[in-house]
């Protein structure tokens, strides 16, 4: 069955207000808050971005959908979860503190932050799910006890994943430090000791301190890894090596079945919205932003799996290229494969573009 997936069409570079402006157009011409009642709590779930990374739905998209959300009656907040790895959002505090400075604050977007897992990414509750791998997932508690989501996502490449969009930001996004554990742990990385210059740079990022330097060459501890590629990610050299054929696929599907329990947790009471601007190589977790596809636009739909794949489609179609080549060269659709060999969500869509004047 094909689910509808509705397109805002923009320019290249557009500015973020008169994208802003079609995108309340739209959610009030097709009322697309409708499942949000009186009183209700509503979790409106996105990415702060991390230091230095320039492309996260700004700030003034959040104080539009939260005026749309209050005139429901509802209640809205931001949420967010806390991270595996080292940096500025491993915790509720230095997370929130790092979403002010990207100008998230209740002055700009006149909602709380209220963190989904608590101080420290440990609080919880198991939803169950009809999963080949898991029967049940580990979700952020404050996702399953609200009574609706607003899921807002940026479309980008990924060096894992293959893409991130909405069902990376359900998946790993949304669940607790022990589910994004459960996912991370597939496969090991490995140091090519001819290649490493024993900067210490991996040993920084490492969030178990599974790395040391050892004859001055790095050297990771298997039995303290969790596999979660940051080690990969900040290497210079390219004197990490990664087993990809083991990680995409399985890393994928835990992921994909993550999101299903998050779907299961809100159903009929969540909405998924993706951006097609500013998409680039690497997820918003990186420090760094190449630019990879021109803007495009902003898809809606009450389908997380129709979404995504659009969203790909979309990208490729104006690139004239596989993502695998303007990103990381590993195979990135088995995430929309997956999610329909299983039976989560539509990979088949019905693309409906928005007139907006």
């Amino acid at each position: 069955m094909k689910e509808k997936v509705y397109f805002i069409k923009m320019q290249d570079k557009e500015d973020d207000r008169s994208l802003c402006r079609k995108l309340k157009h739209a959610l009030e011409k097709k009322d697309f808050f409708s499942f949000i009642g009186p009183k209700d709590l509503t979790a409106v779930k996105t990415h702060f971005g991390e230091e230095g990374s320039i492309g996260y739905v700004r700030p003034l998209y959040f104080s539009m959908m939260g005026e749309l959300i209050k005139m429901k009656g509802a209640i809205p907040f931001l949420t967010e979860t806390s991270t595996l790895y080292s940096g500025r959002r491993t915790n509720a505090a230095d997370h929130m503190t790092l979403a002010y400075d990207h100008g998230f604050t209740f002055e700009e977007t006149g909602l709380p932050i209220v963190m989904a897992d608590g101080l420290i990414g440990d609080d919880e509750i198991d939803v169950e799910i009809p999963g080949k791998i898991y029967q049940k997932v580990k979700i952020a508690a404050l996702l399953v006890k609200v009574q609706a989501v607003i899921m807002v996502s940026h479309l980008t490449g990924h060096l894992v994943a293959g893409f991130g969009g909405t069902l990376k930001n359900m998946g790993m996004g949304c669940a607790s430090r022990r589910g994004k554990l459960a996912q991370h742990s597939t496969a090991k990385p490995s140091i090519r000791k001819n290649k490493c210059t024993g900067c210490g740079e991996c040993l920084k990022w490492c969030p178990q301190n599974a790395i040391s330097l050892v004859n001055k060459k790095a050297e990771i501890k298997n039995n303290l890894c969790i596999g979660c590629a940051e080690c990969l990610a900040v290497c210079r050299f390219d004197a990490v090596g990664y087993n990809w054929s083991e990680t995409y696929v399985n890393l994928q599907k835990k992921i994909v079945e993550h999101a299903w329990g998050m779907a299961a947790a809100k159903k009929g009471k969540i909405i998924y919205i993706n951006f097609l601007n500013r998409v680039t190589k690497d997820c918003d977790c990186m420090g760094r932003s190449t630019v990879i596809s021109p803007d495009l636009g902003i898809l809606i739909s009450y389908d997380p799996v129709a979404v995504d794949a659009a969203s790909l489609d979309l990208v490729e179609q104006r690139a004239g290229k596989k993502l695998s080549q303007i990103a990381y060269d590993i195979p990135y659709r088995v995430q929309i494969d997956y999610a329909g060999e299983i039976g989560f969500g539509s990979p088949q869509y019905d693309l409906i573009e928005l007139q907006i004047p």
